[in-house]
């Protein structure tokens, strides 16, 4: 696989054989390890540095020689006692890297590379009609669409399959629309990398169950604890079904009219933003402990703004508990005069470029970065304008519809993104 760097040095593996008592000759126990039968496998010191395509380094990733482990620290370093063999660098939302190591002890580096994900959504609707799904699947064949986001807990709190997570059909929340296991199945037949989105604090239906955990009948308090279980379940049981990655939508504190009686404006920024990287610390541990990466959307606003917006955003903050980041850069949602565009939805090129930048001047090293576009109300071509602008600056991304229409003509292929020409 791509990113192994070749070892400078060679050095053979060292077997002690047995001595003739059967007892093991050669290393003590804090340099060896029990091999097979009647042998002691001595261990090496391998040190060297994760980084990215760009030199950068990655932190939080994986080295795993056997069942040896060690976590690339801040810096990419990574110090790790082991036998000689096969090693493979590998974190959430990235492509793993193989490679072998001899026992060098030179120093080593691997670079690895993050998932570039080309995404459709794929809401409830079009995931239980065998027919939009067998045409999204044929859209996702000839163009770059590498991956597809379910829904499975969306705005309003509906659960559209049948879960064993008891707190949903307590709730009423559930609506059997579609079977995951089943669409997972047929999506990677199709090589499709599959991510779930689960709205998080935005829920009625948990709301009207739990009126102790709510503001208004629609909002759920992130600063209860005891509300953070319901959607960290969903996202375990997501990962046991076999999507590849949750996303949590709604994570944060509502806004307009909900924001004025929460309670939550009498809060110091720094509250909102612990709150808020809380549920996120304690939803990553459980979602990769269930094997799944781990992302969340955010008001693309806030990669903008020198202040949590009132909801408890901030990249800088949320960042540190994430695999993968996706602000929802939707021109159409700006206001006249942003970028001194008189209407900024009709700069789609403009608009898309600067959220990428701002977006990542803020991100935690490692997080991979990939905004939702907007697939609505515009023309193909300027959906495609806005994917060139994430593809000019080397991020993945991901379309949003709200009911799953995407046209053909608005979708590139791999061949028109490599010969692709950025607008003037």
């Amino acid at each position: 696989m791509g990113g192994r760097i070749a070892l400078v040095a060679t050095l053979a593996l060292v077997v002690a054989a047995c001595n003739g008592d059967g007892e093991n000759a050669g290393t003590g126990p804090e340099q060896a390890a029990q091999g097979i039968a009647g042998t002691t496998i001595p261990l090496f010191q391998l040190l060297g540095k994760v980084v990215d395509e760009s030199g950068a380094p990655v932190p939080r990733a994986e080295v795993m020689v056997g069942e040896h482990v060690a976590l690339t620290a801040a810096d990419g370093w990574f110090d790790l006692m082991t036998s000689p063999g096969q090693l493979t660098v590998d974190k959430p939302a990235w492509l793993a890297t193989e490679g072998t190591w001899d026992g060098s002890p030179a120093f080593t580096e691997w670079r690895i590379q993050p998932r570039k994900i080309r995404a459709l959504r794929v809401g409830a609707e079009a995931a239980g009609n065998d027919e939009r799904f067998a045409a999204i699947l044929a859209l996702a064949d000839e163009t770059a669409i590498n991956a597809l986001v379910f829904d499975t807990k969306q705005e309003g709190g509906k659960v559209f399959y049948d879960t064993g997570v008891t707190e949903a059909h307590d709730a009423g929340a559930v609506v059997d629309v579609y079977d995951p296991a089943e669409r997972l199945a047929q999506a990677r037949e199709h090589g499709l990398y599959n991510i779930t989105r689960i709205v998080t604090f935005e829920d009625s239906y948990r709301a009207a169950f739990r009126p102790e955990e709510a503001y208004d009948g629609k909002w759920i308090n992130p600063t209860k604890v005891a509300s953070w279980e319901y959607p960290i379940a969903l996202a375990e049981e997501a990962c046991r079904l076999g999507f590849d990655e949750v996303q949590f939508d709604y994570v944060r504190f509502p806004s307009e009219e909900a924001a004025q009686i929460s309670g939550q404006l009498e809060m110091t920024e720094e509250q909102r933003t612990s709150t808020i990287e809380g549920f996120l610390d304690a939803a990553q541990a459980r979602v990769h402990a269930a094997g799944c990466a781990m992302s969340a959307d955010v008001f693309a606003i806030v990669v903008s703004a020198d202040n949590d917006q009132g909801i408890g955003q901030r990249p800088e903050v949320l960042t540190q508990h994430l695999d993968a980041f996706s602000p929802m850069v939707y021109p159409s949602h700006y206001s006249p005069g942003w970028l001194g565009f008189d209407d900024p939805n009709e700069h789609p090129y403009d608009v898309t470029e600067d959220a990428i930048l701002d977006a990542k001047e803020r991100l935690e090293p490692g997080v991979v970065l990939r905004p939702w576009l907007q697939a609505f109300w515009w023309t193909n071509e300027q959906i495609k304008r806005s994917i060139q602008a994430a593809e000019d600056q080397g991020v993945g991304w991901i379309l949003w519809n709200a009911v799953s229409n995407f046209d053909r003509a608005a979708l590139p292929t791999d061949e028109e993104l490599a010969a692709a020409v950025t607008p003037e």
